[in-house]
């Protein structure tokens, strides 16, 4: 997969952003279906890996990246730069795949082997692309507002964007997160709650009902409301609205579906699939290139 790179100064300073960004909805389609293919690429070596949710969040990875934040791939710990922390720190096929493209760390290999940077749960041994080592469910939200709050106290204009399952919801560190965040008005916060409905137990739904998501966040003072996870268009549309607030954090309930777009995986809920050989090779087949840009 290419990797588009480079930064250009807009105005003066430090203030810079990255040349290389698209809101092109079919261009960010693309990035995903690459990012997808990436993703089982990943996995198949060893039949490890949580493929399932990576394929399911590629559409909010591309545009995150791609679209949204603002990175400098030639100086990846850039003071101003956004911060992406990544919740669900398991769901690391997704994130190496992006990072990977994006240029903010080299060629991604031996994952899931043992003595690789590149274990299944992230982890700062990869570089300043991982902003913080997660993993205990439930911690990412915690760490994204003191985030947003310190930079707000400092002045910065960057902003914390975080990605929690929604099984994480169960966890009552996220809550006392969001009671803060809501309380403190960061508008610099904003939270992507993956809801694929998948966790380790089962069905998210069937282990414990945390539905209506969007409502009992905004009962906590943020802006909250349900996306497809799938739709670019409507994602850019909602990051937009995000920037825009100057009072409160958004949430936005990002439904997505557990292997998205591959041909024997799309649809199927397990947590821990094993990806067979042979299911790779169709996997992939399905992917295959549809266009370039």
């Amino acid at each position: 997969m290419a990797r588009p790179e480079g930064m250009t100064a807009t105005r003066s300073g430090d203030d810079r952003q990255p040349a290389w960004r698209t809101r092109d909805a079919k261009e960010l389609a693309e990035l995903a279906r690459r990012l997808r293919r990436r993703v089982i690429g990943l996995v198949a070596p060893t039949g490890q890996g949580y493929v399932q949710q990576g394929l399911g969040a590629a559409d909010i990875f591309a545009v995150l990246y791609f679209a949204e934040l603002r990175l400098d791939p030639a100086d990846p710990r850039w003071a101003a730069r956004d911060r992406m922390l990544l919740s669900t720190a398991h769901n690391t096929a997704i994130l190496y795949a992006t990072l990977e493209a994006r240029g903010l760390v080299p060629e991604v290999e031996g994952y899931c082997i043992d003595g690789s940077v590149f274990e299944i749960n992230a982890s700062e041994r990869v570089g300043s692309a991982v902003e913080a080592t997660l993993g205990s469910l439930g911690q990412g939200l915690s760490v994204g507002a003191g985030l947003a709050l310190s930079h707000r106290r400092r002045g910065s204009d960057a902003r914390v964007y975080v990605v929690l399952g929604d099984g994480e919801l169960q966890e009552g560190q996220v809550w006392e997160a969001a009671l803060l965040a809501g309380s403190r008005r960061l508008s610099n916060l904003c939270l992507i709650v993956d809801d694929n409905q998948l966790q380790c137990e089962g069905h998210s739904d069937e282990v414990m009902l945390h539905a209506p998501v969007a409502e009992k966040f905004r009962a906590f003072g943020w802006d909250a409301h349900e996306v497809d996870g799938h739709d670019i268009e409507g994602l850019l549309a909602a990051f937009d609205r995000a920037r825009s607030l100057t009072d409160k954090p958004t949430c936005l309930v990002a439904r997505t579906l557990p292997g998205k777009g591959a041909a024997g995986l799309e649809g199927i809920y397990a947590h821990n699939l094993k990806l067979p050989p042979d299911v790779a090779e169709s996997a992939l087949k399905s992917l295959e290139t549809v266009q370039e840009f």
